[in-house]
């Protein structure tokens, strides 16, 4: 029997199995019983994920299960790369909210029974083999997380508001999907994703087509100026859910993409891939000058996955320009590049999210200017929190440095194109990447260093202590799949080139290599391993040096330099919004921040300041520009409509009847 199938039927027998018991439990042993039974669903789906990578996929069709069309599952190498993140991240997030759901009163009955519902669906969105049973799976993903996002809405009033944002930009965005798809198998006769892949579709309809998934897809990614909803849900969701959103659900916005444009499509072109390009180095750029001004943790790692999402969307759209231009090779490294972005970003980002969580468990507070000091009372959180920045950071040993080292080499490489767009284009992904990675480090630095390394400012940082043993266990499952990936990431690169094969129609795989990473049809090559070695052995000898030249000086103990204040305290540091001050003023003109000082004075005399208080918000000026007046025009429309609602019986039966009418000619006129 094949195992991929076998995998996912576990998966969805033990989620089903879950929901079903969460509503019979008693309380106390619920988060429990949940949280291991998800765990062993995400298992489940990382062995399907991984058998249909490594071995033969599988395809089912069972006519009956829904009316009409049936319902399709296949898993292939590429739908079962997705598969296996998301079950990973499953596996983490499962373990890890056994303990946060006891601590933060999440172990009602709905919540318990639809986190489960939540990770099959997600698992099943991959694995969907027709637009029926795709388009089910997708709105089951977007029921289920929104009820997740609003589990506490009674703790927090900004948990409403996050959750009418992230469920009218969802739907939305299923509509468009929706809408998409419908016209595609329209055209090809048949729902089925083979009859799509054979079907002869003209050049406008195949990009009207692009133009409207492309859209739908991007605003599940959380890609600009679709972006709205990921930093008010991510933040307001409960922390193992944030990171099932941030680390799984985001990557999904990603498969669509690559299954229907470069898979059921069969590509297309140039301009298509240059507008996914654009989108990429746009939100990469934006989602990390968003972040690095940010006090909030949880907001800022959601604002990163806005610029992680552009990234892959950078290897997705060079892939496809290459593609077009007959360059398999190069087109192969960048998508490539793009899935292996997708894998890391899943684990740094799982890990950042538990440890915010942490973080928000022991102190009550995301804000980072009230933290500081975490090190001394949450030692596992701080080193934990500090290797997830360091993955996200693009520097070597960390995750994301392989996966944006092989999209710059596919760049660069892309450089002496043949057209005057890849000319221009090519170079200006090459900065905005490089431009993320540095803003990226900044970024981090700053969360780390203000939020843990810092002296205390706040009497919660000072009392804060560390979480309990499973919320530490789930942290260290996804420090160590941060680890496996910054080291040995040739474990992954077969799976990853064999979801690239099925997407670009090439049987060879684009990074080859068991120590060091070779670039297939062109230059280049890298041994994160080795290069992690050299850095350790470059680090014990200059702290040999620095031992062996103290060693022969006298020593003398002196108080740090003061100006004659006195010892250091923790107003004397910066905090994350003085740390971010100078990069608002380099982009200043971009993010457009609003500064407010208030001074109060003393009643005796105006002269006398009795108060000084500094306020500076960094508006989003996409959801300013864009949101802000379609969100006038609903209201005013909501307003007038209000009208013609009088409450006179006699008035709606003018309509119906006025309503009758008009249908009645409008069907003698087409006749």
């Amino acid at each position: 029997m094949n195992l991929a199938a076998v995998g996912l039927g576990t998966a969805v027998a033990i989620s089903v199995f879950t929901a079903l018991i969460a509503l019979v439990l008693p309380s106390r042993s619920r988060p429990a019983a949940v949280g291991v039974t998800t765990a062993l669903t995400g298992a489940a789906g990382v062995v399907a994920g991984t058998a249909a990578m490594v071995g033969p996929g599988f395809s089912i069709v069972l006519p009956d299960l829904l009316p009409l069309a049936g319902v399709s599952i296949a898993l292939d190498a590429l739908g079962g790369l997705f598969v296996a993140v998301t079950g990973g991240v499953a596996v983490v997030a499962g373990i890890y909210g056994i303990s946060y759901a006891c601590s933060h009163g999440l172990g009602s009955r709905p919540v318990q029974s639809v986190f489960p519902l939540f990770v099959v669906a997600m698992l099943l969105v991959p694995a969907a083999a027709s637009v029926g049973t795709f388009l089910v799976c997708w709105e089951l993903m977007a029921l289920t997380s929104l009820l997740l996002v609003v589990a506490e809405h009674r703790q927090r009033p900004e948990v409403a508001s996050a959750g009418r944002w992230y469920a009218v930009m969802t739907h939305l965005g299923f509509v468009s999907v929706l809408i998409g798809l419908m016209v595609f198998a329209a055209a090809a006769g048949s729902d089925s994703f083979p009859a799509l892949r054979s079907a002869s579709l003209s050049p406008a309809l195949s990009s009207v087509v692009f133009v409207v998934t492309l859209a739908g897809f991007a605003s599940k990614a959380g890609i600009l100026p679709l972006h709205a909803w990921l930093p008010r849900a991510h933040p307001e969701a409960p922390s193992h859910v944030s990171a099932l959103m941030s680390a799984a659900m985001v990557n999904l916005g990603v498969y669509g993409i690559v299954r229907v444009v470069f898979d059921l499509l069969g590509g297309g072109p140039q301009w298509w891939w240059l507008l996914v390009l654009a989108l990429g180095a746009v939100s990469a750029v934006y989602g990390i000058l968003q972040a690095a001004m940010s006090t909030d943790l949880k907001r800022l790692l959601g604002q990163s996955t806005t610029e992680n999402m552009g990234l892959v969307l950078i290897g997705i759209g060079a892939a496809g320009l290459f593609l077009s231009n007959g360059n398999r090779e190069l087109a192969g490294v960048a998508l490539a590049a793009a899935l292996l972005h997708v894998l890391n970003h899943a684990a740094f980002k799982t890990l950042l999210f538990l440890a915010a969580g942490s973080v928000l468990h022991g102190t009550g507070t995301r804000d980072l200017d009230a933290l500081g000091g975490l090190r001394q009372g949450m030692p596992v959180t701080t080193a934990a929190f500090g290797w997830g920045a360091l993955a996200a950071s693009a520097l070597p040993p960390g995750t994301a440095f392989v996966s944006e080292w092989l999209l710059l080499q596919a760049l660069i490489h892309g450089l002496p194109a043949s057209g005057t767009a890849e000319a221009v284009v090519l170079p200006v992904a090459v900065s905005a990447v490089a431009l993320t990675a540095g803003l990226a480090v900044a970024t981090f630095v700053k969360a780390f260093g203000v939020g843990f390394l810092a002296k205390p400012r706040s009497d919660v940082a000072t009392t804060a202590r560390e979480s309990p043993a499973g919320m530490l266990a789930g942290m260290a499952l996804a420090g160590l799949a941060c680890a496996v990936l910054a080291l040995v990431p040739t474990l992954v690169l077969p799976a990853v080139s064999a979801a690239s094969g099925i997407a670009l129609g090439s049987a060879g795989p684009a990074v080859t290599g068991t120590v060091t990473l070779q670039l297939t049809g062109v230059t280049g090559s890298l041994s994160p391993l080795m290069l992690t070695l050299a850095l350790l052995c470059a680090t014990v000898l200059a702290l040999v040096v620095v031992q062996v030249v103290s060693a022969r000086r006298a020593r003398r103990a002196a108080r740090l330099w003061d100006c004659g204040a006195g010892p250091l305290s923790a107003r004397m540091e910066y905090t994350a919004t003085s740390f971010a001050e100078p990069l608002q003023r380099v982009f200043d003109n971009v993010v457009q921040p609003e500064q407010d000082v208030d001074v109060s004075h003393y009643e005796e005399s105006r002269y006398l300041v009795r108060a000084v208080e500094f306020r500076r918000k960094v508006p989003d000026r996409i959801e300013r520009r864009l949101y802000a007046p379609v969100l006038a025009v609903v209201a005013a429309c909501g307003g007038w409509a209000r009208r013609l609602a009088t409450g006179s019986v006699h008035r709606y039966l003018g309509y119906g009847f006025y309503t009758v009418c008009a249908l009645l000619i409008l069907l003698a006129v087409t006749r």
